[in-house]
């Protein structure tokens, strides 16, 4: 039976079955960067995830000034972690995840 699909599939008249189509989610969010841009969505690329995807992510490759920053988890984290060894979490920390890590690490255990 599954036989019958996959060959069904390579003598359609469509050559893209193995392409996935692109998520409503996904497709709002390239929409509303395409606003802020006034670009165009490239035609291929509202057809195909992949595409969109790569098209998304040469849209956004601008890192924000936040990028550094640790995640809300992670500070919570070690903020848990300065309460119970009675401790200060550096206040640069704060402002570099890779440090706020590197002080995880080392207060952790």
């Amino acid at each position: 039976m599954a036989r019958m699909f996959e060959i069904a599939a390579l003598e359609g008249s469509s050559n893209d079955y193995h392409l996935l189509p692109v998520t409503e989610r996904q497709l709002r969010y390239a929409r509303a960067i395409a606003e802020r841009r006034s670009l165009a969505i490239p035609e291929e690329a509202q057809r195909d995830r992949r595409a969109l995807s790569a098209w998304i992510d040469a849209q956004t490759e601008r890192g924000s000034r936040f990028e550094r920053y640790p995640s809300g988890k992670q500070v919570a984290f070690a903020e848990r972690i300065a309460r119970l060894k009675r401790r200060q979490v550096p206040p640069e920390c704060f402002r570099d995840k890779a440090l706020m890590s590197d002080w995880i690490d080392r207060n952790r255990a």
